[in-house]
């Protein structure tokens, strides 16, 4: 696979195999293996003999119940595929580390690209936090203008409802009059 071929992958086949675990934006080992362009065994295999390279804010083991969570979300075919290991997932950090241990040209450009496109993602998350801000700041004024109206509508409620208890006249008054 040449470079263009490398660059010609959609963001989104990329994008699509970018889960959320922990909290944290991952790839999951066999993902990385085909995109990469070797085995998923191979590529556990450079992980292992590089250990040391790869702290856990780079890569972790799943475990059983995130393997499950997985499968129910597709993201994981069965757990068979797997041959009863449980996968590793890499951050943004730990994808790049992998292009060093697996030291293919293949590795170092789709390491380049998948990290360009973390980047996009984080941008478009950043996006996403301003527009919701801004938008809670509305909802907020609204809420206030909407408690507004309601007083508004109370103190005319009160000068609209009829006083059945007659009032006394207002004026001036003679001496004779009471």
């Amino acid at each position: 696979m040449s470079k263009t071929d490398i660059i010609s992958i959609p963001d989104e086949v990329v994008m699509n195999k970018i889960w959320i675990v922990r909290d944290q934006k991952m790839m999951l080992d066999r993902d990385l293996a085909e995109l990469y362009g070797v085995k998923a065994i191979r590529l556990r295999e450079q992980v292992k003999r590089n250990k040391q390279r790869f702290p856990e804010n780079f890569m972790i083991q799943l475990t059983e119940e995130e393997v499950e969570e997985m499968v129910s979300q597709n993201a994981i075919p069965s757990k068979q595929v797997l041959g009863g290991a449980l996968p590793y997932a890499f951050t943004e950090h730990g994808v790049l580390m992998l292009s060093n241990v697996l030291k293919s040209e293949k590795a170092i450009q789709m390491s380049i690209r998948i990290i360009e496109i973390f980047v996009k993602l984080r941008e478009a998350i950043a996006q996403y936090k301003d527009a919701a801000l801004l938008f809670e700041q509305v909802e907020k004024k609204l809420i206030k203008q909407d408690e507004k109206i309601e007083l508004l509508f109370a103190y005319l409620s009160k000068f609209i409802e009829k006083d059945d208890t007659p009032r006394k006249p207002i004026g001036f008054k003679r001496k004779g009059e009471a």
